[in-house]
């Protein structure tokens, strides 16, 4: 099942390579500001599985040089919207719930998202009528430890009441 974003994802990956993660990069932060602010990147899209970046930069640090604590939650929503909004119908409405991070460690340097959707999950997606699950989302950072623990709770439910 192919919905709009998923076509456009389609469109950007039969365009030279290079191009790829600046136009995956300029689709998304087009539609969420906030991650344009913020300079997050886009490294890979697929059905099943997003990776983004978040360079620590002057403008998401925190008091200690680090990548701020909404930074990274930021980089954890992002990763786990673009992989549920791949498989949402058009018919539908992705929502996101609720986030739980937990921040266990300080993070060194930049740090990727990566959301991932079981085969299982994305069937339930675009069959049921709604729902709601948890997206995954593993936050490393550059020492390779995932100092934060994620989980997004996504939703859809159809655009039109019956």
């Amino acid at each position: 099942m192919a919905n709009k974003l998923s076509k456009l994802v389609n469109k950007i990956y039969k365009l030279p390579k290079s191009t790829h993660e600046f136009l995956l990069t300029k689709l998304f932060t087009s539609q969420v500001k906030f991650a344009g602010t913020a300079k997050l990147r886009v490294l890979s899209i697929s059905n099943d599985k997003v990776v983004v970046k978040l360079a620590n930069k002057k403008r998401v640090q925190n008091h200690i040089g680090g990548i701020h604590a909404v930074g990274a939650a930021l980089a954890a929503e992002s990763a786990s919207g673009i992989v549920f909004g791949m498989n949402v119908p058009d018919s539908h409405l992705p929502l996101l719930k609720s986030m739980a991070l937990e921040y266990n460690k300080r993070m060194q340097g930049d740090i990727t998202a990566t959301a991932q959707l079981s085969s299982q999950v994305i069937t339930a997606i675009s069959s049921d009528e709604k729902g709601d699950l948890i997206v995954p989302v593993v936050l490393s950072d550059e020492s390779g430890d995932s100092p934060i623990h994620c989980e997004m709770r996504w939703a859809w439910v159809p655009k039109k009441r019956r």
